[in-house]
């Protein structure tokens, strides 16, 4: 039987096509209701790592579909803002680039028996993502602020994930 936290996890999942369908169905508000849902997504997040590891919950399954729930809700926000000309195409090459990046670092290290966990630099960086992304949608004051202070998070992030697993880049002799 499936748990709560994977249930979670699907449920951002489902969120994904929901939110972006408020968004193209330009209705009264829908922006602002798409806000809503992502940050529910994002929300999601947060309680499903929480639910699994406080009830020793954590499945394989949940190992590979939380961070690609994760990576799917962000790429559609941040794609959409490109679209609705609130992001220029730059800033969401870099989230993306990095995200592939670590990714694929993950997947390298993964291949050697090595986990790597999520470090302090990479919630940062998804936490002032989701900031950054909610206050684009609702054009809140300073939101370029916010989403400079995101890119440069998630720079800051990828180079200290590369930097502290650089041994799993390394072909073995």
């Amino acid at each position: 039987m499936m748990n709560l936290a994977n249930k979670l996890t699907i449920l951002r999942i489902i969120l994904v096509p929901v939110f972006l369908f408020i968004l193209a169905i330009k209705v009264k508000y829908g922006t602002l209701i798409a806000t809503v849902v992502f940050i529910i997504a994002a929300l999601t997040d947060t309680l499903d790592g929480y639910i699994a590891r406080s009830r020793n919950q954590v499945t394989k399954f949940g190992k590979f579909m939380d961070p690609l729930a994760d990576k799917l809700i962000v790429t559609a926000a941040l794609i959409s803002l490109v679209e609705m000309k609130k992001l220029p195409t730059w800033v969401v090459m870099i989230i993306i680039a990095r995200e592939f990046a670590i990714t694929g670092l993950r997947a390298v290290a993964a291949s050697e028996g090595i986990v790597i966990a999520a470090s302090k630099w990479g919630k940062a960086k998804t936490v002032l993502q989701i900031i950054a992304i909610v206050a684009a949608l609702i054009e809140l004051p300073y939101n370029n602020v916010l989403i400079f202070i995101a890119v440069i998070i998630t720079i800051i992030s990828g180079i200290d994930y590369i930097y502290k697993n650089r041994k799993c880049l390394n072909p073995k002799e």
